[in-house]
């Protein structure tokens, strides 16, 4: 779908299968790589297809994401939260906010959780296991399971897990959401955590949420509304993205029986099965948080002005044929580090060892306790939750 002038219109129109990006991108990428979009608002901006300048836009420091905030691209609500948070800064301040968490997601510190994460694994899978059948997975497994882990490292009470989703939901919506609703999911998380954080000022504990009060109470390394911000940024971030990275990669394993088979012989494959996954697997149509140039740059021949949005299609640059051969297939022998599925440069992902571990333990525990599982509806069945920025399954009944 392109404009008079040969402008093309975003969104793109969405993919035939779950399996493949559209088939607009491939031809961008290859014809198009710096393609000249519209917004719905009608104000114009750059999409950018090809890994190379995808990584470019994610590591060059001409590329803002702070001077991104307010612009038409920005009008999700993942986009609305990264305006106030450190998603939405630029060197150094956004240096010195990671800094202060960065601690807390290191390999070692990841490591150290494993055991609990596999603990966990089993016990959701164990009472999955004596379920009448179907069983939904996304209420039983794929989301409690993140929800738990990110809680737990933050230091939000296990009576209070329940309560985030509907919040999220609202917050991770597309384009379409509502500000003023997402304006208020913010307001009602932000309240959450000021008052989690006044009993955690009274009765420290062992957890994240502890220690960033301290950096901000003893070093005044924060303000107070960056203290509030960071907690229900992880919180988001650190659940609702890998939930649905459980249940799509799960999804695809399944449509190509020859590799799930060729993991459940060989679960030794898993951890870089997840990462050929992150590669492969189609979260959603939408583009990354978006950028501004500070001044002119040029991308694969194209001059782009200061002052320009710039998005980047993440699905698009990492089915690249010039960095990943047959990169249409889904091969999970593949030797791959350097998909952007985590993103690059200053703004990667902080929770990108979490998330890995995680997703390793999940597809393990599967394979170790549900056998020849599949889906118990035909991928016309499943409903996935309007207006979301990812896309987010509403339920996944599964038996075995």
């Amino acid at each position: 779908m392109t404009t008079h002038d040969d402008t093309l219109a975003l969104p793109l129109p969405p993919a035939p299968t779950l399996y493949h990006p559209t088939p607009q991108l491939a031809a961008l990428r290859a014809n198009r790589p710096v393609a000249e979009v519209t917004f719905p608002d009608g104000s114009t901006g750059w999409l950018v297809t090809r890994y190379a300048d995808v990584r470019q836009v994610l590591i060059d420091p001409r590329f803002s994401r702070a001077a991104a905030a307010g612009s038409a691209a920005s009008d999700t609500g993942i986009a609305i939260v990264a305006t106030d948070s450190i998603l939405g800064m630029d060197p150094p301040e956004h240096t010195r906010l990671r800094r202060l968490v960065a601690g807390a997601f290191t390999a070692r510190r990841v490591e150290e959780l494993r055991p609990k994460v596999t603990a966990l694994v089993d016990a959701l899978l164990t009472d999955i296991a004596a379920r009448p059948r179907p069983v939904d997975l996304v209420e039983h497994f794929s989301l409690p399971l993140p929800v738990r882990v990110i809680c737990e490292l933050l230091g939000v009470p296990p009576e209070d897990q329940h309560i985030f989703h509907a919040w999220s939901d609202t917050i991770m919506s597309d384009a379409g959401g509502d500000p003023a609703e997402i304006r208020a999911a913010m307001g009602s998380l932000a309240t959450y955590f000021g008052k989690l954080i006044a009993d955690k000022r009274a009765t420290p504990a062992d957890d994240l949420m502890t220690a960033l009060i301290a950096a901000r109470d003893n070093a005044d390394r924060l303000s107070e509304q960056e203290l509030v911000n960071l907690c229900f940024g992880l919180l988001i971030a650190g659940h609702e993205t890998t939930a649905n990275q459980i249940n799509m990669f799960l999804l695809t394993l399944l449509h190509f029986p020859e590799e799930y088979e060729r993991l459940a012989k060989s679960p030794e494959l898993v951890p870089q099965a997840v990462e050929e996954l992150m590669r492969f697997v189609q979260l959603g149509e939408g583009a990354g948080l978006p950028r501004v140039t500070t001044e002119a740059v040029d991308l694969s021949g194209v001059t782009i002005p200061p002052g320009a949005v710039v998005v980047m299609s993440m699905a698009a640059a990492n089915r690249d044929e010039s960095v990943f051969a047959d990169a249409d297939r889904l091969d999970l022998t593949r030797e791959i580090t350097q998909h952007l599925g985590f993103g690059a440069g200053a703004h990667h992902c902080l929770g990108a060892q979490l998330a890995r571990m995680e997703l390793q333990e999940a597809l393990k525990g599967l394979l170790r306790h549900l056998p020849g599982l599949h889906i118990a509806v035909p991928d016309t069945e499943l409903r996935f939750k309007s207006g979301m920025i990812v896309r987010s399954l509403q339920s996944l009944p599964v038996t075995w």
